[in-house]
């Protein structure tokens, strides 16, 4: 399993090595870098990727805005070249604008279709495609993401986890469920202002732990920041959490 955190986590930080400053105080294995802020071209992919280098951290992932069903091969094709440039094995992308329940019939193929094209980009640079686990988005539920990625039917498609912080009970049955096509899980100590967590509740981030080991997962375990947060960036927090990880993951360097 590979510990780190997303560069969006500090989004007040524009300099890249002082991000790749705070990995390193943290002691993480891996970085997944957005393509909002940090690493937006080429130019900029060759600094992270230095940088990393320099630094032993591995980049895991690139997080791109890519939407799915826009069918912007121009904009697909740079995203695959800045996460091959940075050396990333996965992409992750919004799969639609619209909660599944809220997908007709023609917006359901025009995401299918779309999947199975930057799928088949995709796997000429060695790069998994992951959806984010969103509300907003066709990947708002796990019954909706296995029927999609069926029908995509495409070895280089998974998909992230990330938490409701409400529903505990669906939260371990997505796990459960979506254990062979997790890429990334998204987990967040810290974030008071977001909407699915309410007030600070390490036991149920446990429970998620706890539940993510005993499936095997074996891929990213990122920290993720947002909103409030990821403006004030503090540092001393992100070296907290990703020490509790480790911790209750048993894996302290």
């Amino acid at each position: 399993m590979q510990i780190g955190f997303t560069s969006t986590s500090f989004r007040q930080i524009r300099k890249l090595d002082k991000i790749v400053d705070i990995a390193s105080q943290a002691k993480v294995d891996c970085i997944e870098w957005g393509g909002d802020i940090h690493v937006t071209d080429i130019a900029s992919a060759k600094l992270a990727k230095k940088l990393c280098d320099e630094a032993g951290i591995k980049i895991c992932s690139y997080g791109s805005y890519y939407c799915v069903s826009s069918k912007k091969t121009e904009e697909w094709q740079t995203i695959c070249e800045i996460a091959k440039t940075m050396g990333a094995s996965a992409v992750r992308v919004w799969l639609g604008k619209n909660d599944s329940e809220l997908t007709d019939a023609d917006m359901y193929n025009s995401l299918v279709e779309d999947a199975k094209n930057i799928c088949e980009v995709a796997v000429k640079y060695n790069l998994t495609v992951c959806p984010e686990c969103h509300d907003n988005t066709y990947n708002n539920n796990t019954d909706a993401f296995l029927k999609i990625c069926k029908d995509i039917d495409r070895d280089n498609f998974k998909t992230y986890f990330q938490s409701r912080y409400r529903r505990k009970e669906y939260d371990l049955d997505r796990i459960e469920r979506t254990t062979p096509y997790l890429e990334s899980v998204h987990i967040s100590f810290s974030e008071q202002m977001r909407e699915q967590f309410p007030k600070y509740k390490p036991d149920y981030i446990d429970a998620l732990l706890d539940k993510i080991l005993s499936v095997g997962f074996d891929g990213n375990l990122l920290i993720e920041y947002t909103y409030l947060f990821s403006y004030l960036g503090f540092k001393s927090n992100m070296i907290k959490d990703i020490q509790k990880i480790k911790e209750k993951v048993g894996k302290i360097q």
